[in-house]
């Protein structure tokens, strides 16, 4: 199930592209602006096709590299003037053919939130949006988050995202109902040794684990590297689900969403600007990143995983209205400057600014790379 889940989840976020670029396609076509190829994958070409007849005819292709798709549009230089060509197109249809993509991932987003609210929403963040009087909790599991090297649990042989059920002796067995109970419940064990029941894999096994004593707990919070008594760092997952109040839901997770990665991206540009590199690199991901985020919510279940997704396709949206010359947002802005000035960029000005834009994205997604790799390998 959690290797359909990922491969499912994978495709889903190679679509949020696909659909991204599709909503540039569709709204250029409908506003006169010939579209001469959509691709699913980046270059080097694998196959194509010419799809369509006269003016509606286009390229479709499937390339070698398949994170994400595009669409070349016809003269998309903004002093290309030729009749069918992008440069010709007017500011407000230049203006929708940009931003559709946009609306497109923040659409995408919004009714898969709506889904979840209906049907399971997990909790990803404290204090995540809700209507309270249409919100009724389905489902909550405490899991292991964080394992310490060669504590009790470990050498126990818990894993991470082991679910924690009870703990205890025989005849005195403590249900661990929330995280926060986790810390008690260890303590009144302490220097003992329990059972610790856990659902891993689908299979609920006992581990015998020796719990640290009260005296090395106090002496290791003493020399100022505090341990536990299990050794482990709970996380609670949990499902709430809501009605009529689903659509509300949507939109106040999108908006709380939207204004925590603002927060982040704020945050990690502050943190460049101060020299700390390696701090702002622990704020952002790339693609490998994306993929083990994508393999580990596939392991939590279905609604996590499309979460995930959601955020993401909320996140691509956010992304592309941001003034960066080689995302969408930036070449809008750099459209409507040149308009307010009334000089239109000449093809090499376009030129520089986008490449030297594209180049400088390139870059920064390696560098990222390399901060993923090093992270979680």
């Amino acid at each position: 199930m959690a290797i359909f889940l990922l491969v499912l989840s994978i495709i889903l976020f190679v679509g949020l592209v696909v659909v991204h670029e599709l909503g540039h396609f569709w709204v250029a076509r409908r506003n006169g602006v010939v579209a001469e190829e959509f691709g699913i994958g980046f270059p080097p070409r694998a196959w194509s096709r010419k799809v369509g007849k006269g003016k509606k005819q286009f390229i479709f292709s499937l390339n070698w590299l398949p994170i994400g798709g595009f669409v070349k549009l016809k003269g998309e230089h903004d002093a290309d003037t030729e009749p069918g060509s992008f440069g010709a197109a007017n500011t407000w249809a230049k203006t929708k053919i940009m931003l559709a993509g946009v609306l497109v991932n923040l659409g995408i987003a919004l009714v898969m939130l709506m889904v979840l609210a209906w049907v399971g929403m997990p909790q990803l963040v404290k204090n995540q949006f809700k209507v309270a009087s249409d919100t009724k909790a389905i489902n909550s599991t405490v899991l292991v988050g964080y394992i310490e090297p060669n504590s009790p649990a470990s050498k126990a042989g818990l894993q991470v995202r082991d679910q924690l059920q009870a703990i205890g002796t025989p005849g005195n067995m403590k249900t661990v109902k929330t995280a926060d109970t986790l810390p008690a419940i260890t303590q009144q064990f302490a220097g003992k040794t329990v059972d610790v029941t856990i659902l891993h894999d689908k299979q609920h096994l006992t581990k015998k684990v020796t719990l640290r004593s009260a005296n090395e707990v106090d002496q290791a919070k003493k020399s100022g590297k505090p341990v536990g008594y299990l050794g482990v760092s709970p996380s609670e997952y949990s499902l709430a689900r809501s009605t009529w109040s689903a659509p509300v839901v949507a939109l106040g997770t999108a908006w709380q969403f939207t204004a925590l990665t603002f927060q982040g991206l704020g945050s990690a540009i502050s943190s460049i600007f101060h020299g700390h590199a390696a701090q702002a690199s622990e704020q952002v991901s790339g693609p490998v990143g994306i993929f083990v985020v994508l393999k580990t919510s596939s392991l939590l279940g279905y609604q996590f995983m499309l979460l995930i997704i959601a955020i993401i396709s909320l996140t691509l949206a956010i992304m592309n209205v941001l003034p960066v010359p080689a995302l969408d947002g930036g070449r809008l802005y750099v459209m409507l400057i040149s308009r307010l000035f009334k000089k239109p960029l000449t093809e090499k000005a376009e030129e520089l600014i986008y490449g030297g834009s594209y180049l400088f994205l390139l870059a920064l997604i390696v560098l990222i790379t390399i901060s993923d790799v090093k992270k979680y390998f």
